[in-house]
């Protein structure tokens, strides 16, 4: 199991392919920009919590608005709403938004970060934020306790940080469950597809070994017979103060 500490080196995510440039006209919303030349940028591998968008807006329009900025990705191809993602850095910045505005508290980091090292850029200014309490993370209301259910069904359909202790590990067809309490059908799980244990061999990570380990996974949250995310990345789980990559 590979270990990278929250002092990870900040160079990763530039070093992704250039997408261009072009100069901040508009901020459409908490993670989107709009440029002069009509284009809509979205802010990629960030979410942003609904009970802070203003705050969040009001930061990004602070260091974006009427700024040049560089593009960089490895996929530049539309959203389904037409939003191009990238990696946004300020001309003359050689940090990024989503890394300034990751350490301010102002956004969550996402999923389906295909950089590993830029992926840990990400986490580890989110880490900075949470362990200094800024922003979203002030009132301790943006990490869900795993073991207060009502809070996590509280969250249905949104983007969310869950932590809490793993009791037992099961497998059900072709789904592995990580359950976080012992009432199955009520309590909190995480589901990993069989399809995708490939990544987790490759992280070094055995899901079977995550049994009685404390742990932090990101994602949507969904109601089966209890609330649930399914993991499709390896990247959403997390041991608290380190981060798995692969």
């Amino acid at each position: 199991m590979l270990l990278i500490t929250s002092g990870a080196a900040r160079a990763a995510c530039i070093d992704l392919p250039s997408q261009g440039e072009g100069v901040v006209a508009a901020i459409q919303d908490a993670r989107t920009v709009r440029l002069d030349d009509g284009r809509e940028i979205r802010l990629a591998a960030v979410e942003a919590e609904a009970a802070h968008r203003g705050e969040a807006i009001a930061a990004l329009s602070l260091r974006a608005l009427g700024r040049r900025i560089m593009l960089h990705g490895a996929d530049d191809a539309p959203d389904r709403y037409g939003r191009q993602p990238a990696f946004v850095f300020v001309e003359g910045e050689a940090r990024s938004l989503q890394d300034e505005l990751l350490e301010a508290g102002q956004l969550l980091v996402g999923v389906g970060i295909a950089a590993t090292d830029c992926r840990a850029e990400l986490l580890a200014a989110e880490t900075t934020a949470r362990d200094s309490r800024r922003g979203l993370w002030a009132v301790g209301a943006a990490l869900k306790n795993a073991e207060n259910v009502d809070d996590v069904l509280s969250r249905v359909g949104r983007f969310s940080v869950i932590e809490g202790r793993i009791l037992s590990v099961r497998e059900a067809g072709g789904t592995i469950f990580l359950n976080f309490g012992r009432r199955w059908t009520r309590d909190f799980a995480v589901t990993i597809s069989r399809r995708i244990l490939g990544s987790f061999e490759a992280a070094g990570i055995s899901p079977k070994s995550l049994e009685n380990k404390r742990i932090r996974v990101r994602g949507w949250v969904e109601r089966r017979s209890g609330p649930q995310i399914a993991v499709r990345d390896v990247g959403q789980i997390e041991g608290p103060g380190a981060h798995w990559r692969p």
